[in-house]
């Protein structure tokens, strides 16, 4: 579908069902939002992708669709490339002409580079080479295209695979993504540039002379996660120059003159997660660390002329500032109470942000020029405006310790003064991660559907979140299970004494680290938890990092001791430690191909748990294909069904026995 008006796409996006109190499960499922923008080069266009889900009363189950959408000079919206498609990594031709997108469509093999015009017309393939494109720069010239992707896998090794012998040999297998220089006109194939290691992403520079490429050692992901290193080269593949940060890398910007290199990176190995903004020069070497001290995490970077401009969060908040590269003269751009910024990017004069706020999931805004305001552009989810949303507040609170912590509280819809309520405790994963004061409502943490059925939810961020400078995420690092998890019950203590919660009534859930806090709630913690609901989560501390993915970053940034150095440590931050504590009634949720944290860690908790002379209520529920976190429409609708009917069965219903393992599937069945 091409430029069909946004009025018609509004329409046919209403969903089908009638408007009520408070918001419905099935309205979550059905939930858009906006994901990737780009500005245009002359800052009068924002082009865009937006998450649309499967309805699964007339779609096959599967992920989310990913839209292209276009914002025009005059502020309306188009679609370009919509329904059934998945586009990814937009961009714009140096002239403002065309979009550029990667996607796989119709007969393409592979992942490709497409353009697609933005006074009308269809969208034409530029290339694809390899395996398929996973990144893409343009040059400045807009003659030449710079493009990472794998290895082709050689004819030999397939033509032995379709034989059946397929033997798989663990991390020995791996196949570099390569750096390739192409036409944008297509016509010559792209030339492999030849670079040591795996190739992540690049960035062209500005001048045309240079670029700067990400690398890895090996195309493993401990590797992208901790050693993803800087190299400074030319189209030709020259060396130029190299930055050898340490630790964590995310984003590289250029700045406007070629001149400097923004980037977002740790200062050193253990720090959990990259949110230091750093500047280079343009042949790389030294670099500045430009805000030190700053009780925040810098999450993304673009230039504005000679200015770096960053987005940083700060506690639940977010701000949009500017700086000079020698680190002088900071301002504050865009800061505003319950607008929750995810990305920045300026271009043509023009600062643009995808941001939530409590009554909306990402959405974008423009900053207005010469104040910290914004005006909203997109609007995914009209019929929102008609559904009555619960309160959100910022809460802080005293550890036991004397620590401050910080959470955002939703309170229930009908809230009654006086009344105590049954509480969900959500828990955030990573643990280099936080919550933000923006919309928190999701497949597996439902925030505003449980506030109209009655329920506090409470997502608190405990010691090791990010969001409140490196020297707070340090604070658990080395200590799993310990302080970390302490600051979540002294949270739920704090709205006891509020007198909003009934502490007979408290229910725990969250995902990934989050799911281990469960299996902790639930185990170490039964007697503070009527309920708990685990998400791809650890109960074994030992045999998680034998079989995670991620064994060099668990070690490094989270235990700082391999187990055969401390066993009791690992021994006693495992839930499974303490099963003969459990007499909570937990329900365990995991994909069956999670590589992060291996489904056995479910598996290993259920059968402790269900061995017990005494058992708790335990049920595992195995997603088949899904990996650390659901994505097919489908999993996700069956795992909201399952977690409210679990907590309203032990915090508002009879208990017992668990509730049937058939479901009711409703309108999607």
């Amino acid at each position: 579908m091409i430029r069909s008006a946004s009025l018609v796409l509004i329409l046919l996006s209403l969903p089908a069902f009638a408007l009520a109190d408070g918001m419905s499960l099935e309205q979550i499922a059905r939930l858009q939002q906006v994901g990737e923008t780009a500005v245009s080069p002359d800052g009068r266009m924002v082009a865009f992708t937006r998450s649309v889900p499967r309805d699964l009363a007339d779609d096959e189950d599967g992920s989310a669709w990913s839209e292209l959408h276009l914002i025009d000079a005059d502020g309306n919206e188009f679609g370009y490339v919509t329904g059934a498609v998945n586009v990814g990594n937009i961009g714009w031709l140096p002239d403002s002409s065309a979009i550029t997108f990667v996607a796989k469509r119709d007969d393409d093999e592979h992942s490709t580079l497409y353009r697609i015009p933005v006074k009308g017309g269809e969208a034409r393939s530029i290339v694809s080479v390899g395996e398929g494109v996973v990144d893409y720069s343009i040059a400045p010239d807009g003659k030449r295209v710079a493009l990472v992707a794998s290895k082709p896998e050689d004819e030999a090794v397939e033509e032995r695979r379709e034989k059946g012998f397929d033997a798989v040999i663990f991390e020995e297998q791996w196949r570099p993504r390569q750096l390739f220089i192409g036409q944008l006109d297509g016509g010559t194939e792209p030339e492999a540039v030849a670079i040591d290691g795996s190739v992540q992403g690049v960035n062209w520079s500005p001048d045309g002379d240079r670029l700067a490429v990400r690398v890895t050692p090996r195309q493993l992901v401990d590797d992208t996660l901790m050693f993803q290193r800087i190299r400074i080269i030319s189209p030709e593949g020259e060396i130029l120059g190299r930055i050898d940060n340490p630790g964590k890398l995310a984003d590289v910007a250029w700045s406007d003159d070629g001149e400097h290199l923004a980037f977002i990176a740790t200062e050193t190995i253990k720090d959990t997660r990259p949110g230091r903004l750093m500047v280079a020069g343009k042949n790389g070497g030294e670099w500045a660390h430009l805000m030190e001290g700053l009780e925040g995490h810098v999450i993304d970077v673009d230039w504005d002329g000679d200015r770096i401009v960053f987005l940083s969060h700060e506690g639940v908040e977010s701000r949009v500032g500017s700086i000079e590269p020698d680190g002088s003269d900071q301002r504050t751009l865009l800061e505003r109470p319950a607008l929750a910024v995810a990305d920045v990017e300026v271009a043509g004069g023009r600062t643009v942000v995808t941001a939530s706020t409590p009554e909306h999931p990402r959405e974008i805004y423009q900053r207005e020029d010469g104040s910290d305001g914004a005006r909203r552009l997109t609007d995914s989810n009209p019929w929102l405006a008609e559904v009555e949303l619960a309160r959100q507040e910022v809460v802080t609170y005293e550890a036991r310790d004397g620590l401050e912590i910080q959470g955002l509280l939703v309170w229930p819809l009908d809230y009654d003064e006086g009344q105590r309520y049954p509480l969900i405790l959500a828990v955030h994963g990573g643990p280099e991660s936080h919550y933000s004061n923006g919309w928190l409502t999701s497949y597996n943490l439902p925030a505003q559907h449980a506030a109209a059925e009655g329920y506090v939810m409470f997502y608190p961020n405990y010691r090791g979140s990010t969001g409140r400078g490196v020297e707070f995420a340090l604070l658990s690092q080395g200590r799993p299970a310990q302080e970390e998890f302490d600051d979540l019950v002294d949270g739920v203590d704090h709205l006891i004494e509020r007198g909003l919660v009934d502490g007979e009534r408290v229910g725990i859930t969250g995902g990934s680290y989050g799911g281990y806090a469960s299996a902790w709630g639930a185990t170490y913690y039964s007697d503070r938890f009527a309920a708990a609901v685990m998400n791809v989560g650890l109960s074994d501390k030992i045999a998680m990092l034998g079989t995670s993915d991620i064994p060099q970053e668990l070690y490094e940034v989270h235990y700082r001791t391999w187990p055969w150095e401390d066993w009791e440590l690992y021994r006693q931050a495992s839930p499974i430690r303490h099963v003969e504590n459990a007499k909570t009634p937990i329900l365990i949720l995991h994909g069956d191909a999670d590589p992060r944290v291996d489904p056995t860690q479910s598996r290993i908790l259920y059968r402790y748990l269900t061995l017990q002379e005494d058992p708790p209520p335990v049920r595992l529920v195995l997603y088949p294909g899904e990996g650390h976190g659901n994505q097919r429409a489908a999993s996700r609708w069956d795992y909201s069904l399952r977690l409210m009917r679990w907590m309203d069965h032990y915090l508002k219903g009879e208990g017992g026995e668990p509730p049937p393992h058939e479901l009711d599937y409703g309108p999607f069945e």
